[in-house]
């Protein structure tokens, strides 16, 4: 088969490699459509020591079923599918408790750690466990299903607490996770919804997308205009962080009310600065939101009805042979740039 393989940081290779071969419970899928995620990104130079080369990235990823292992018993040859990029054990606490994505033995499609090298979907083919498949609805292409992992992270954020109708809600960060917490905030019939980013284009996506009011955080008076937004000066019921840094977890924290909840998405800093008397004396609640758990069936339904959509955000499709220069060029910022989808 032919796959981009990460041979060294910062450069990608379109080249032979071996096809990989399923074991018993495993399914060998053809890879139709994957696509660029920001982890892949970040991890291309090595600065999260999490993609070593050499490695076959990608984890966004859907395609069609070519070959089943043995003891494979829900799926066949022709199906088309996604799957979850998380490779969960399905029998430690944590997964047996539902919490798949805290399981003890997690492995992520696409990465080379210290720890473990799994290959991932930058591929014609990639091999997968039965257990992470999923079935797609005949009106989901490929394409859309590219976009499940990360609508997945967006839904289980969205879900980690029980966000109350008619609330008021702030997402900061207006990047693909963020954007697509806002699509699913929207579905739960929040009364107002607070886009916050330091880029005014993507401000200008979030407004499309159902932002209520869009603020650019690099005004000086941004705070004061939310909390006048919210009419009582009090903040914001629930505040999502999709970026991950000092900065923008404390201005959530600011702008979320007495009592509210702050769910912290983004980890783009392994250790922040941190308002303890404000959070204890506001009696704030924080929710941490780790990739998904599951809920890919319940992304899917969401894109097939029509309530999510996954298309405006994808900026390009591309063939696999051309990924090197346009993963470089999501590397080096380039405006305009969401979600690339590569295409063996």
């Amino acid at each position: 088969m032919k796959a981009l393989v990460l041979e060294e940081y910062k450069k990608f290779q379109y080249k032979a490699y071996p096809t990989p071969v399923p074991g018993r419970n495993e399914v060998l899928v053809r890879v139709k459509a994957c696509a660029v995620c920001g982890s892949d990104v970040h991890g291309m130079d090595g600065s999260t020591g999490r993609r070593k080369p050499p490695i076959i990235m990608g984890h966004e990823a859907s395609g069609i079923v070519e070959k089943c292992g043995e003891d494979v018993r829900n799926y066949r040859a022709g199906d088309r599918v996604t799957f979850d990029s998380t490779i969960f054990c399905g029998k430690c606490e944590m997964c047996l408790a539902g919490n798949v994505n805290l399981c003890k033995n997690r492995r992520v499609l696409g990465v080379s750690c210290n720890d473990y090298r799994l290959d991932g979907a930058f591929a014609e083919y990639v091999v997968v466990p039965e257990h992470v498949l999923y079935l797609l609805p005949e009106n989901v292409s490929f394409v859309q299903a590219a976009m499940i992992e990360p609508l997945s992270i967006a839904y289980h954020a969205a879900t980690r607490t029980e966000i109350k109708k008619n609330a008021a809600v702030m997402i900061v960060g207006i990047g693909t996770i963020g954007l697509l917490i806002l699509q699913v905030v929207k579905t739960m019939g929040v009364r107002e919804i607070i886009a916050v980013d330091i880029d005014d284009s993507r401000l200008e996506i979030a407004k499309q997308f159902g932002a209520t009011f869009c603020v650019n955080s690099q005004n000086e008076d941004a705070a004061e205009k939310i909390l006048a937004q919210t009419k009582d000066q009090n903040g914001v019921d629930y505040s999502f962080d999709a970026t991950g840094i000092s900065k923008t977890v404390n201005f959530c924290l600011q702008l979320t009310a007495l009592n509210g909840a702050v769910i912290l998405v983004g980890n783009l800093a392994r250790s922040i600065d941190f308002p303890l008397q404000w959070v204890v004396t506001r009696q704030q609640s924080l929710f941490g939101s780790c990739a998904s758990s599951g809920e890919y069936e319940q992304c899917l339904k969401l894109i097939a009805e029509g309530k999510i959509n996954v298309d405006f955000m994808i900026s390009k499709t591309v063939p696999l042979s051309e990924g090197n220069e346009w993963i470089n060029r999501l590397y080096n910022r380039e405006k305009g740039l969401y979600k690339i989808v590569l295409i063996p």
